[in-house]
């Protein structure tokens, strides 16, 4: 009893320092993005991915491999995209809840049936939904075809008059991320966040404890959906075009590389994975155009090899480091 207690007063004495880092991430970016304002658009990008990388994160501490997190992350967009052709939607907050709730409901329709498989099954199920995504929308005339369709700079309730700039889209991507991350530190810390670990190590010693791993994977996809979903929606406002190549497996195959790249060990990592793995890139087009992709395979094997935590283990050995040192 005493060390229950003496647990949960850890846990509420590490709450406000979910809330203080999560802040601290956010002025970060807000000071980068306007110092640097020629990169803006390349960490929007990266942010956004970093918000579909994040619910995978998820996935894999259950010790589940997704293919298919493109799907939400098309959905997401698409979802924006439709609301302010055919609905004449143009307020950011709407749309993007919008994005979310629609990625949320399909990730949960299609969570009853994929939260009963494991392994190599789950991997190649979410793989299939997402192509049969890309292939319905690239055959559709409706939407765009395989030339997608533009989307309109959306406006804000507070500034009502006119579209968004490049700063002020910036700031917002920021601030949602920021909440972003509180909000799956938060999750990680309840029952339901810590059993993915369990999970992974030992499925059936979980179901003995009375937890049920079918739930929890359930909620979990869910909420990567979810993720991916508003994920989407930010993309589609800052490139301004979707189409189907959203929804295809290279796309959810870049969410897993910014995933490994960045780490599974907190909401923190997938987000310096993505804005990683977009600065490599842009170096790599820029001074190599012809194999950057070579560029991006030999960081991704220095990676596993030397930092197998991924980038976020270099912060936790900076900060060890700094503890001895105090």
């Amino acid at each position: 009893m005493k060390s229950s207690s003496t647990m949960h007063a850890r846990q509420r004495a590490r709450r406000p320092q979910h809330a203080l880092i999560a802040l601290v991430v956010t002025l970060i970016l807000i000071a980068l993005g306007i110092g640097l304002s020629t990169w803006q658009f390349v960490v929007v990008v990266a942010l956004s991915k970093g918000l579909a990388a994040l619910g995978l994160v998820l996935l894999l501490r259950c010790g589940l491999v997704s293919f298919g997190q493109g799907l939400y992350y098309c959905a997401g967009a698409y979802a924006v995209g439709m609301a302010m052709s055919h609905l004449g939607m143009r307020d950011l907050v709407p749309l993007l809840l919008l994005a979310t709730v629609s990625a949320a409901v399909i990730a949960a329709l299609l969570g009853v049936l994929l939260s009963r498989y494991r392994d190599i099954f789950f991997a190649i199920l979410t793989l299939a939904f997402t192509m049969i995504l890309y292939g319905l929308l690239i055959r559709n005339p409706v939407l765009g075809g395989s030339d997608g369709f533009n989307v309109q700079s959306p406006t804000f309730f507070l500034l009502a008059d006119g579209a968004l700039s490049r700063r002020t889209m910036f700031i917002i991507t920021a601030v949602v991320v920021g909440v972003s991350i509180w909000a799956v530190q938060r999750f990680l810390a309840t029952p339901m966040g810590r059993l993915g670990p369990a999970m992974k190590d030992n499925e059936i010693r979980v179901e003995y404890l009375g937890a049920s791993a079918r739930r929890n994977i359930f909620w979990n996809y869910t909420l990567a959906g979810a993720l991916a979903g508003l994920g989407g929606g930010l993309t589609s406002f800052s490139i301004g075009h979707i189409d189907p190549d959203l929804a295809f497996w290279t796309t959810s195959g870049e969410f897993l590389f910014i995933a490994i790249l960045g780490g599974t060990r907190n909401a923190y990592a997938p987000f310096l994975g993505a804005i990683a793995l977009e600065l490599i890139r842009s170096l790599a087009f820029q001074y190599v155009p012809n194999s950057w992709q070579i560029v991006i395979g030999v960081s991704m094997l220095v990676i596993i090899i030397f930092l197998p935590g991924g980038l976020i283990s270099i912060a936790r050995l900076w900060l060890r480091s700094a503890v001895r040192g105090a």
